[in-house]
């Protein structure tokens, strides 16, 4: 798919928790080969549009097209066969496996014990902080480290784009680091990331574009070094 052309699309997107209408009326792209960051304050609707994006809300209305193919009406796991992979806050690590059986959750069919060594060598290489604890009870982690595997776990599918919800959340700093030089390597390898992150300055610094939701609308849209340096429009909508 060319770099021009979406890769995601998002037309009157809706979604509500019970009464609620968290995410109201969107429209918004991603296009191959991109770092688009969903920006605005805590209760924005940026973790329900990933969500939404994924089939997990049970109410919801809208167009969701990825590669041009709608993917409303679908659940989660056709989504996740479609080339999209989630990675929640929560990270969802399962505890009493270890690093190497985590990732080994991420494959969608079962492949053979020589193509599940690859790809793990594979993912191994791209993460190389967990390439030294593969046999190591998973949740014995740091934080960060948790974070990196739970990143690495929905990568092991190859998927065409991720949506990651708030991966620094609670790291220490030398991990947030490495983090983000671990999503501008991702990119640089073909992988399209939608990023919902609150550290504001960071998420710019390796996205190609940005959009702001205040209270479950898109209230602007720019270039990521745009806004960047566009102060004004941080305080107003992004200061905690």
């Amino acid at each position: 798919m060319s770099a021009f052309k979406p890769l995601l699309e998002a037309r009157g997107l809706n979604a509500w928790y019970d009464r609620s209408h968290v995410v109201q009326d969107i429209a918004f792209e991603v296009r191959a080969g991109e770092i688009v960051t969903l920006m605005g304050r805590n209760g924005a609707g940026k973790t329900t549009t990933l969500r939404t994006l994924m089939g997990l809300l049970a109410k919801a209305s809208g167009e969701v097209l990825f590669e041009g193919r709608p993917l409303q009406g679908q659940p989660a796991h056709a989504r996740f066969h479609a080339g999209l992979a989630y990675v929640p806050e929560d990270r969802r690590i399962v505890a009493g496996l270890t690093v190497r059986e985590n990732l080994q959750l991420g494959i969608i069919a079962s492949p053979s014990r020589g193509e599940m060594d690859a790809r793990i060598d594979e993912i191994a290489e791209t993460f190389p902080r967990l390439k030294e604890r593969l046999a190591q009870e998973a949740t014995s982690m740091s934080g960060g480290e948790q974070q990196m595997l739970a990143i690495a776990r929905a990568m092991m599918a190859r998927p065409k784009m991720i949506l990651l919800d708030e991966p620094s959340e609670g790291i220490m700093p030398v991990l947030v680091d490495e983090m983000f030089e671990l999503f501008a390597r991702m990119k640089g390898q073909g992988t399209t990331i939608l990023l919902v992150e609150q550290n504001v300055e960071r998420a710019l610094s390796i996205s190609d574009r940005a959009y702001i939701l205040d209270q479950g609308r898109i209230v602007h849209q720019a270039g990521a070094q745009a806004l960047l340096a566009d102060e004004d429009i941080q305080s107003r909508y992004c200061a905690v």
